[in-house]
């Protein structure tokens, strides 16, 4: 999980998939070694919180695939805050979930 932007009216956070560790018998295994597999279907995604309203929206799969190209855009011409707010608010236009704290 990496926070890529935080200002007072908007956080955007990209959330990696994380591998998890097979059920491997443990005498079959070297001291200290660890076996790891990967998700079948891991998805890497972002989470955008609209501060002001409270809400967040989670976007994953296409919708993730085309605001990675709107951070590959911002990575080759740095857009000023107001373009980056500008974007975020069309974002978060989907955010139907309330931010709640556990």
């Amino acid at each position: 999980m990496h926070t890529l932007y935080d200002s007072d009216t908007y956080s955007v956070t990209h959330m990696l998939a994380n591998a998890v560790a097979a059920d491997v018998p443990h005498d079959t295994l070297k001291e200290g070694e660890q076996v790891l597999i990967v998700p079948r279907l891991a998805r890497h995604g972002f989470e955008i919180v609209d501060k002001r309203s409270g809400k967040e929206v989670y976007l994953d799969g296409s919708w993730a695939e085309l605001f990675q190209q709107h951070i590959s855009a911002w990575q080759q011409k740095t857009p000023t805050q107001e373009e980056v707010e500008d974007t975020l608010e069309q974002y978060a236009e989907l955010a139907q979930n309330p931010v709640l704290i556990h």
